[in-house]
């Protein structure tokens, strides 16, 4: 099995493979610092496209392919399709199910980070912005904005002049998710729907606070069959190599 991943329904994955009578590869882009390596073998980098992936399954003999990625992977979705296609090796997506909207929810739904910004408006506001580190040029063109920024990984160089800079990996609590707002008297809430619970708590917090949420839509993404959780995965995997009870 080739799991690309980089999530957290990819290293649950990887445990539960472990125990299995298969051998699997756990591919990791790189981008997070000092990322937690699973019991399986890993790789760390990028393949060279979706050619470089179909070549790669080849020579290593893969039967299945699990895609893995982030939510708002925009590009290694399209490659794993082309190269499941291209090797004829089975493929399944394995995305969790997105954020839904509750009752006292005061979001407003936007297609990218673009939108995000004109949604802000021209007057000064106080963000908590929860985009992760690679989004955050695209906000420099409203530099009048304070931003409260939380990455998992140190944010260098910083390209925003009014922030503060925080680190952290979920999960976090609804209680320390409103202390943090509040201490910082946030006015608007904007995050990428990644869904998932490491990081649910932010969205609770706001309702509870009663703050706007400026909150971007996944990215399309390949048809494919999909599931959302590893046993799920685990099962079909088992499956189409005749291993289900």
């Amino acid at each position: 099995m080739l799991i690309l991943g980089g999530t957290t329904e990819a290293s649950a994955l990887a445990q539960l493979l472990a125990d299995a009578p298969l051998s699997a590869t756990l591919s990791l882009a790189g981008r997070t610092q000092n990322p937690t390596l699973p019991p399986i073998d890993c790789r760390i980098g990028g393949f060279g496209g979706a050619e470089g992936l179909a070549a790669w399954m080849r020579e290593h003999r893969v039967t299945a392919l699990i895609d893995a990625t982030h939510p708002f992977a925009s590009r290694m979705p399209f490659h794993a399709a082309q190269a499941a296609i291209s090797t004829g090796i089975p493929l399944l997506s394995l995305l969790r199910p997105a954020w839904q909207r509750q009752s006292k929810d005061q979001w407003l739904e936007v297609e990218d980070h673009a939108a995000a910004i004109t949604a802000l408006g021209a007057e000064p506001r106080r963000v908590f912005l929860t985009v992760g580190r690679m989004e955050l040029a695209a906000y420099a063109t409203e530099p009048q904005h304070f931003y409260v920024i939380r990455s998992i990984d140190p944010v260098a160089p910083r390209p925003l002049p009014h922030a503060v800079w925080l680190t952290g990996r979920g999960p976090f609590t609804v209680e320390s998710e409103q202390a943090l707002m509040a201490e910082h008297r946030i006015e608007y809430l904007i995050s990428k729907n990644s869904g998932g619970s490491a990081t649910e708590a932010k969205l609770i917090a706001a309702r509870m606070l009663r703050l706007p949420v400026i909150l971007i839509r996944r990215p399309p993404r390949p048809d494919a069959k999909h599931v959302a959780t590893a046993e799920e995965a685990i099962q079909w995997i088992l499956c189409i190599h005749g291993l289900s009870s």
